[in-house]
């Protein structure tokens, strides 16, 4: 366990008082069931509890660690907080088991969280020399060092531009293969020095440190979380109850597509052109509740730089799944 302060402290959640906003107006009346899908720190599980407050909140993270400095943190709210260790694409099974089943609100922070960019010996940033883990859970799955000493310089190349949009995927990914024969890679620090070496040094005059789309696409490759955020986004819809509310917050235009289309697909009819009345099974099942993707207002992301990239989309659940054929 980190000593370097409390949760508090250590982190600034992003768009607070708009998704509070959002959020609290399914979650008035007395035991509403809230999940924060990715608990991180607390931050925007605080605020919801602290606005509402007949709301029972579930807080799903796959670190051990944010976990459990969450844990201290929104301790003062008894058994309206609950902590569960898993992976959000698991929220179905995960409200069986605390709730009923259903949500009046459901919260996604997506993406690497302050913690886990702020502990040097988690791997996450370039900027220090750290073991290549990158592991969200550190207690299973394969680390980054694994997937930069065993995949082909095909698998390399395609996450470098798949998940990093990376326009020099393919002389990297020859770079890792051929370093790598001299010894494998264990540390942050040789990776870094080796992107810098294999990207001409005009191109990283702008966009950015070097290394750092390759280590998103490392992270997102470790972690599965493109294909973990398909599952869960899906799901997430499945189990809010009428009336309910679902806020996503993505930082990477791949994340923000996932979300995207599965929030307008349900805020679209299906019924075929011509139809005279709309079936129920094909009438829209969400109502959007924002337009377009929102970002942070200037003022917030000179008070934290990390909230640049943020975009935030909302929607509110109209009928049950079971009013719909899938």
């Amino acid at each position: 366990m980190s000593n370097r302060g409390d949760a508090a402290d250590r982190h600034v959640p992003v768009l607070r008082d708009r998704i509070v906003d959002l959020l609290a107006p399914a979650l008035q009346a007395d035991d509403a069931v809230c999940v924060d899908g990715t608990l991180g720190m607390g931050g925007h599980a605080e605020a919801i509890l602290e606005a509402c407050p007949g709301a029972r909140l579930i807080g799903m993270d796959r670190d051990e660690e944010a976990l459990a400095l969450a844990g201290e943190r929104l301790s003062r709210f008894g058994d309206r907080f609950v902590a569960v260790h898993a992976v959000f694409d698991e929220i179905t099974t995960v409200l069986a088991e605390h709730a009923e089943g259903t949500a009046r609100g459901i919260l996604f922070d997506l993406g690497v969280s302050s913690l886990q960019l702020d502990e040097p010996d988690r791997g996450f940033a370039y900027r220090h020399d750290a073991p290549l883990d990158m592991r969200m859970d550190q207690s299973t799955g394969k680390t980054a060092a694994d997937v930069l000493n065993t995949y082909s310089h095909a698998e390399l190349a395609r996450i470098l531009r798949t998940y990093g949009e990376e326009r020099f995927a393919g002389r990297i990914a020859s770079a890792i293969v051929r370093e790598r024969e001299k010894a494998p890679f264990e540390t942050s620090a040789r990776l870094v020095d080796l992107v810098r070496t294999a990207v001409p040094a005009a191109s990283q005059r702008t966009g950015g440190h070097p290394a750092k789309r390759t280590f998103q696409a490392l992270r997102i490759e470790v972690n599965a979380e493109l294909a973990v955020w398909e599952r869960a986004v899906s799901s997430a819809i499945a189990v809010l109850a009428p009336g309910g509310r679902i806020a996503v917050l993505s930082y990477h235009s791949l994340e923000d597509r996932i979300t995207k289309q599965a929030l307008a697909a349900g805020a679209r009819s299906r019924s075929p052109v011509g139809m005279p009345v709309e079936l129920p099974e094909h009438a829209a099942y969400l109502r959007l509740l924002t337009r377009g993707a929102e970002a942070p207002g200037e003022p917030e992301q000179l008070l934290n730089p990390r909230s640049a990239s943020a975009r935030l989309r909302a929607a509110e659940r109209l009928v049950p799944t079971a009013a719909r054929v899938s």
